[in-house]
């Protein structure tokens, strides 16, 4: 069983490792561990911006980040918006995925959101038929544009 908390400063390196074991984070993340820690810094100060780790006994094996958004439309509905969700490569197929969305679902209830949405890359067709199973439907189209 894996236990969910709140992410702590010193927590930030072994989130940083998660995010670069990935077929697209190997290209994308830095071995800076500065920038990850002011970025860390930065996500406290907003209040609704949290990193969640999941942990079996010391091993942290799970991470996301959850944004609770306040917005106009949906009659103000407050929306949970959830990142960098990542397991342990050595730790995957274990269930700990679905873990990790239920708890990411029971904070959001918890904050008052009445929807959680997310993106994934159109690469990563495994993280979508994960995404489809837990009863996320691929309702929008996203679009990036590189600043």
């Amino acid at each position: 069983m894996v236990r969910f908390r709140p992410a702590g400063r010193d927590d930030v390196p072994a989130v940083a490792a998660m995010l670069a074991d990935d077929m697209l984070g190997q290209d994308r993340e830095t071995t800076d561990m500065s920038v990850y820690l002011a970025a860390f810094d930065a996500m406290q100060a907003q209040g609704n911006n949290h990193l969640i780790v999941g942990t079996t006994d010391d091993d942290i094996v799970a991470c996301y980040q959850l944004l609770i958004i306040a917005g106009l439309s949906s009659s103000a509905a407050l929306r949970a918006q959830i990142e960098g969700v990542r397991v342990a490569s050595d730790r995957r197929g274990m269930g700990i995925g679905a873990q990790l969305i239920a708890d990411a679902e029971r904070r959001a209830r918890d904050a008052g959101c009445s929807q959680m949405q997310l993106t994934t890359n159109k690469s990563r067709l495994d993280a979508q038929r994960f995404y489809d199973r837990l009863g996320f439907t691929p309702s929008h189209i996203g679009y990036k544009k590189a600043l």
